[in-house]
């Protein structure tokens, strides 16, 4: 028998639920650069049968849409098992959304998706919304109960996991709960904020935190998430550290982790995390270029973080900063050494390593030599001071 008839006849035996939470899994994986020998094929059938639209993404259908609608700003696609603060995976909204139909709240769900699809068919997209924000009020309320004990909360979990292998999902249900109570809050916030901000200086802050301040006073458990909407207007994802450091009564660790929206140091590790995931995928598919891209954003953003807080390294910032770029490092290394040393790589090149920035500095003493980063980071300062 062919492989892919084996597939095929494998695929079969599997429920239609079993066969799209399959191909959620393996979408997934794929995100996170995973190796999964022989999945090519079986990703193959299972978009022709679930994305009829010939998307490889995982595209729910209309009333899960609708009802996920409000979280949109706030989805990443990245590991769900990676740190995301203010952030939740999108990967998670599928599985997520069987437990809800099946075991949270199956005959308000079934109604409600059959209510829905027919207002779509009509076009009558007003009422088709007002279904959609009762049966959010609905859910909120559902998971305020269903959450509200550890009993509870660890049987939800349980018939969570049997819908995804990611630990996470759990987390990201929280976190959906929260946001989903925020949600008017968060879309006037969010369209209140300005469409692209090219540098986020003195201003720009000013105006922001007195925004995050209002926000805080009625929404304080839902402030990642508004922070998170900050950083998607920025054209320099760092910069979102300003609305701490400008706010810190020093420039030390200590003093900006006291400082309100210190959360901003954390989110911009996180980024940087999904960064590094983004250039292991890269250098995996061969896209030499982009790798380029996404290396030299992540040694910015290592400068950026060493050069506005003093005594990074004595933090828990600075450690989880310093374990980053060593992995960082180790993935550069490894594709860099694929390729004889005369021939050169992209990489390793002076273009990257010498940029006319001050960050490009830095970029050139981390190539040097990864194992002294520390130092390279006061030593860039030192140079820098003295050029």
């Amino acid at each position: 028998m062919a492989l892919g008839d084996r597939i095929q006849e494998f695929l079969q035996r599997l429920t239609p639920v079993t066969r799209g939470s399959l191909l959620t899994e393996l979408e997934r994986l794929e995100v996170c650069g995973a190796e999964i020998p022989g999945a090519a094929p079986v990703l193959e059938k299972l978009r022709a049968e679930f994305r009829t639209d010939g998307s490889t993404q995982n595209r729910a259908n209309n009333p899960s849409r609708l009802f996920f609608a409000p979280l949109e700003p706030l989805l990443i696609d990245a590991d769900p098992d990676h740190a995301n603060s203010g952030r939740i995976s999108r990967g998670s909204l599928s599985p997520i959304w069987e437990w809800i139909s099946r075991d949270l709240l199956p005959t308000m769900a079934r109604d409600y998706t059959g209510a829905v699809n027919k207002l779509i068919a009509a076009d009558d997209q007003r009422e088709a919304q007002r279904v959609v924000d009762t049966f959010q009020s609905k859910v909120i309320k559902s998971l305020e109960n269903t959450l509200g004990s550890p009993d509870a909360t660890r049987q939800a979990q349980a018939k969570l996991a049997t819908y995804t292998t990611a630990r996470s999902a759990s987390h990201d249900l929280t976190k959906i709960l929260c946001a989903m109570r925020a949600r008017v809050a968060l879309a006037k916030f969010n369209d209140a904020l300005p469409v692209k901000i090219a540098d986020l200086g003195d201003t720009h802050v000013s105006q922001i935190m007195s925004s995050l301040k209002a926000f805080e006073k009625l929404h304080a458990d839902a402030l990642p998430f508004a922070l998170a909407l900050v950083a998607r207007r920025l054209k320099t994802p760092w910069q979102l550290i300003r609305l701490a450091s400008t706010s810190a009564p020093g420039k030390n660790a200590a003093d900006i982790a006291a400082a309100p929206c210190a959360i901003t140091v954390s989110m911009v590790l996180d980024r940087l995390d999904n960064r590094r995931t983004a250039l292991r995928v890269a250098l995996k598919n061969n896209r030499v270029l982009v790798a380029k891209e996404i290396l030299t954003e992540i040694y910015d953003t290592e400068y950026a973080l060493r050069l506005r807080i003093d005594q990074l390294d004595e933090s828990e910032w600075g450690q989880r900063l310093t374990n980053l770029m060593g992995a960082t490092a180790t993935l550069v290394e490894a594709e860099v050494s694929r390729f004889p040393a005369k021939l050169g790589h992209v990489l390793g090149s002076r273009s990257l390593r010498g940029h006319q920035s001050l960050s490009g500095r830095l970029t050139h003493l981390a190539w040097k030599g990864r194992d002294t980063l520390a130092g390279g980071a006061a030593f860039c300062r030192k140079l820098v001071s003295a050029g």
